[in-house]
């Protein structure tokens, strides 16, 4: 629950102009509806006695009858501008919590990231904010309206007909109503949590069944799944009519109460009137007024049944926490560090002077792969000031290496022996020991210039629907010869100039481009930055040995003064290499 409050002036600093407004709407709502009632029940009982009385062609009935027509009128106006305000509020917080989502998921540490990128994740992360719509529309507001209507109706009952009938209705109405809603809120935390597991359950192994159909009918399974499926359709069914069950008896309860209090309003003002404190019209008020006191409790059950839901989805998304945990600076696993800056755009051509972002700037040379480039790399260097730091040190008990500019490393190793943690290591989206990147850990350093020096192509890179100038300049716009350059330099120049160039358009997840066009595509990606360190993850992956070769070469032109840091599961004796770096065996 304390993630769930945590996230209450988080929606609310969406847009607090509208929501006050909204909020401000809704009170008048309730109020207009209780004045409407009382001075309804007014009118009534007075034109009945004074028609009793004979004094029916006195009785002055247009004041009283326009005073309805207004505040009927004005209830309905006032309600469709609460809907209005309060629901577009409401978009805005969400819209904003998505982005705060986003930005507290971008300071998460590759591995994290990694996991993220699954379809169950991506899916529960969308469904936990939309959860989070009634917490303003069918708590928060409507708690807030009822308790400063209530507050307005005692004072006015108090004023037109007296503190009996104002203590009565308040002490019939309040406490019990209360007890009854924080009830169904216990009662409902497991059922509503329940409800929306199973239903998600349910909508992945839909997604799944689809999905992998022809291997189920291949398989003989699709008679296993279907039943699997019904049988979670069944939990998630049960759930859902457990919970309706508590709102229905919440609501049964709720009634009960609000009939008590129009008896005690009724008992009440029989009383003053048998006091002679109070005409029978006054007295009257108070009974039409505690009829439209159940406005303000009967629509709360609804938002407090799905508290459960709420509470869960908050505690998932976790941002307050993350917020306060957050300290800026690099990455981590935790949340921390900044979100990339898209910074500067492509301009100059030269490798060392022009540096962007995490995946901006460009690189356009075309120098031969021999030409000024080192051909040692260091193992266990001593230790340096940070002026004569190398470009790269590694010293874990996995490996240790020392990497100048213009050198290539390529390392080797079996599965699992953390070739991939440690690139994740040398980018700043992990945080580990016993790295140095100009002789400063790379958590350490500020963000903007931790993506100027690195740019790293990992074992999955995510490509979107558009067009393949807009894959390339996802963060950035570069000029045509900077994007037909590293086209060139990762073998796919030919293939987008006769699918119709720099326009050709790239479906959902790169569709439209083969497994290896697609990794090329994310390679010349990386290359637009023009980095000083780039680190590769089986950047062959799925090539031929030529296109492979002509791939390492073509990077190596384009970039002649950058260190190259390539996990490489074959082809690692590829001439480009300076050496080779057995990961779990340092040298």
């Amino acid at each position: 629950m304390r993630m769930l409050l945590g996230m209450i002036p988080l929606l609310l600093r969406a847009a607090p102009g509208a929501m006050a407004r909204g909020a401000a709407l809704a009170v008048v709502v309730l109020v207009m509806g209780a004045a409407l009632l009382g001075l309804s029940g007014w009118f009534i009982t007075a034109t009945g006695i004074a028609g009793l009385a004979g004094l029916g062609i006195a009785f002055d009935v247009f004041r009283p009858s326009a005073g309805v027509r207004f505040l009927a009128l004005g209830r309905t106006a006032a309600r469709y501008g609460e809907r209005l305000l309060t629901h577009d509020a409401v978009l805005r917080a969400l819209a904003a919590l998505r982005v705060t989502v986003l930005r507290q998921q971008g300071r998460l540490g590759g591995h994290a990231l990694a996991r993220l990128r699954g379809e169950a994740v991506l899916t529960r992360v969308v469904s936990d904010v939309d959860a989070l719509d009634g917490l303003l529309l069918r708590v928060v507001l409507p708690v807030a309206a009822g308790i400063v209507t209530q507050a307005l109706v005692f004072a006015a009952l108090w004023w037109l007909v007296g503190p009996l009938v104002a203590l009565a209705v308040l002490a019939a109405l309040l406490p019990a109503s209360a007890l009854v809603l924080w009830l169904l809120a216990r009662a409902t935390l497991a059922p509503s949590e329940a409800a929306e597991a199973g239903s998600q359950a349910l909508r992945r192994g839909v997604i799944d069944a689809i999905r992998d159909r022809e291997a189920l009918i291949l398989s003989g399974q699709l008679p296993a799944r279907d039943a699997a499926l019904l049988d979670q359709d069944a939990r998630a069914r049960a759930a859902t009519a457990a919970l309706d069950r508590a709102e229905r008896r919440a609501g049964a309860h709720l009634s009960v109460i609000a009939a008590g209090t129009v008896a005690a309003a009724l008992v009440a003002g029989a009383l003053l009137l048998g006091r002679g404190a109070v005409d029978a019209p006054r007295a009257a008020i108070g009974l039409f007024v505690a009829l439209a006191l159940a406005e303000t409790v009967l629509p709360l059950r609804r938002g407090l049944a799905e508290i459960g839901r709420m509470a869960g989805a908050a505690r998932r998304l976790g941002i307050p926490d993350r917020q306060r945990g957050h300290r800026g600076g690099g990455a981590d696993s935790g949340g921390a560090g900044d979100a990339i800056d898209p910074g500067a755009r492509h301009g100059a051509s030269a490798h060392k002077g022009l540096r962007g972002p995490a995946v901006d700037g460009a690189a356009s040379g075309d120098r031969d792969q021999s030409d000024d480039r080192p051909t040692r790399v260091g193992i266990g260097a001593p230790d340096m000031n940070l002026t004569e730091a190398p470009l790269l040190r590694v010293d874990r008990a996995e490996l240790s290496l020392t990497v100048q500019a213009g050198e290539a490393v390529a390392l080797t190793g079996p599965s699992g022996r953390g070739k991939s943690t440690l690139l994740l290591g040398i980018a700043g989206l992990l945080p580990l020991e016993g790295i140095l990147l100009k002789g400063r850990a790379p958590c350490d350093r500020d963000e903007a210039e931790l993506r100027r020096t690195v740019a790293m192509l990992p074992q999955r890179s995510a490509l979107m629907a558009g067009t393949l100038r807009e894959a390339l300049c996802l963060a950035a716009d570069f000029d045509d010869e900077a994007l037909w350059a590293v086209l060139r330099a990762v073998a796919l120049d030919e293939l987008v100039a006769a699918r119709g160039g720099l326009e050709m358009r790239l479906g959902e997840r790169g569709e439209g481009l083969s497994g290896g066009q697609a990794r090329r595509l994310a390679l010349a990606r990386c290359l637009l930055q023009a980095p000083e360190l780039l680190l590769l993850d089986e950047p062959t992956e799925g090539l031929d040995d030529a296109t492979a070769a002509h791939v390492l070469w073509g990077v190596r032109r384009h970039l002649p003064e950058a260190a190259l840091l390539v996990v490489m599961h074959r082809g690692s004796g590829h001439a480009m290499f300076d050496a080779v770096q057995a990961v779990g065996a340092p040298g």
